[in-house]
């Protein structure tokens, strides 16, 4: 038969466009070569989460003992928390494969590539299988990515895949990168009492965050007593007598019981036949036009386009190129304010602009308005104060807020909402926000008083 839609991969934005389709009244085929939810449920997102939820009791403790309100001791048992983590993610795969047998999905394991005009070859357990389709999505999704001389060996030296498969936290722990996953698993580690050391070449911790973000992180880790190093470039990590050895450029070297090299991610797009199909490329990325489209009937989305390394951005381009593929729009995509969070304690989150980039775009003039987390009754009932929410205003309208703290990933959907509404002044007094809630951190910083970005 002839598919109104194949989809490659089945992850975050491969699933979900594969469901959304079926939901829209589309026969459908879903090709997957590993696990149903991709890296973020089985390699990533979730396994972290898990980690941080189960250990978070212990930063509260700290917080509270430090308040000299509480005292005692917390133990979180690794090998039964990776227990848990693997029922969860079995039982994830297993409600995500009766909801596609309910709606009419096709699933078909096995690695999945162009085979010639309207078609994929799918190399099966079985042998090889052809789907002819009408419509194709390629969702590979991304992986490691690694610099010479900084390649896992599954002994000392890990990935984040093989970090999260972990049988015992280390004692000592040295991450390579200080991008979010590397500071998420840093944490985790930290919280069970490992000692931790973070290297990278950039010249703040978090480089992508507004930078009195990457500042007040840092100086929670210059607490916890993390041995930062930045602006450091490194020669080579690699196992030596049964540890992790790091050897900066300078021939200095660093050792502990594993090194984490957590220095990004790139798309899976080689050997799927992708350029043999007249797909542009450009850095092992998918080049899509306004439709997130890379050639006639085939779209890309999620890490394979390379727009935006997140799981719900995959997810919200799926909902789109269903609809699309469909013919419910005619519209081109447009993705609006992107969210995004580093999780733990403390967290971040970001949407829209940021003071540093506001310079990028073509505003008349940019202020800010910022509220310390030290006023909000909710951090400080939790007793930790450190951090602020921050505001960025350009002709008089909310294009981008950031914040830092306790628990701050909460206000990302309000924000985005807000800067999404582009609201103004008025609109602030349009909403009650409950009293006393970490939300009001969010309030306090869109009435705070307003400073020109110079």
């Amino acid at each position: 038969m002839t598919y109104d839609l194949v989809v490659i991969g089945a992850g975050p934005g491969g699933f979900d466009a594969a469901v959304e389709a079926a939901r829209l009244g589309l026969s459908v085929a879903l090709v997957e070569k590993d696990f149903l939810g991709g890296t973020c449920l089985n390699r990533g997102c979730i396994p972290t989460k898990l980690w941080l939820g189960a250990t978070s009791v212990l930063e509260e403790l700290h917080n509270q003992s430090r308040m000299k309100v509480a005292s005692g001791e917390v133990t979180v048992d690794f090998p039964a928390l990776q227990s848990r983590v693997q029922k969860h993610l079995a039982g994830t795969r297993k409600a995500m494969a009766v909801q596609l047998k309910k709606l009419g999905v096709e699933l078909v394991e096995g690695f999945g590539k162009l085979g010639g005009d309207h078609l994929v070859t799918v190399e099966t357990a079985e042998g090889e299988v052809s789907l002819e389709y009408r419509k194709l999505v390629i969702a590979t999704g991304s992986k490691p990515i690694f610099f010479p001389g900084l390649e896992p060996d599954n002994d000392c030296v890990l990935d984040s895949d093989m970090f999260l498969s972990m049988e015992s936290m280390p004692e000592s722990l040295i991450v390579v990168g200080a991008g979010f996953i590397g500071l998420e698993m840093a944490q985790v580690a930290h919280r069970f009492g490992a000692k931790v050391a973070v290297v990278d070449a950039m010249d703040r911790v978090a480089p992508l965050e507004d930078p009195e973000v990457s500042k007040a992180l840092g100086a929670v880790f210059k607490r916890w007593k993390w041995d930062v190093r930045l602006e450091e470039r490194v020669a080579g990590v690699l196992t030596r007598d049964g540890k992790a050895e790091l050897t900066f450029q300078s021939g200095d070297k660093l050792t502990a019981d594993k090194a984490l090299v957590a220095v990004g991610r790139g798309p899976v797009t080689l050997g799927i036949g992708l350029e043999e199909a007249g797909i542009e490329m450009l850095f092992n990325q998918i080049q899509v036009d306004d439709y997130l489209m890379a050639a006639p009937d085939i779209y890309a989305i999620g890490d394979a386009n390379g727009h935006i390394q997140l799981a719900h951005a995959a997810s919200h381009q799926a909902h789109y190129v269903a609809l699309h593929a469909a013919g419910r729009t005619e519209a081109p995509y447009a993705a609006g304010p992107v969210p995004s969070v580093l999780y733990g304690a403390p967290e971040a989150m970001r949407v829209g602009t940021m003071e540093n980039e506001a310079f990028l775009h073509d505003y008349d003039t940019t202020e800010v308005s910022v509220a310390q987390l030290a006023a909000n009754p909710m951090a400080q009932a939790h007793a930790a104060t450190q951090g602020f929410v921050k505001v960025v205003w350009s002709g008089g309208r909310v294009v981008g807020v950031t914040g830092v703290g306790h628990d701050v990933s909460r206000l990302v959907t309000p924000a985005t909402l807000i800067v999404q509404q582009g609201w103004t002044e008025e609109d602030v007094h349009k909403t009650i926000f409950p009293h006393p809630s970490l939300d009001e951190a969010l309030l306090m910083a869109l009435t705070a008083e307003r400073k020109k970005v110079q």
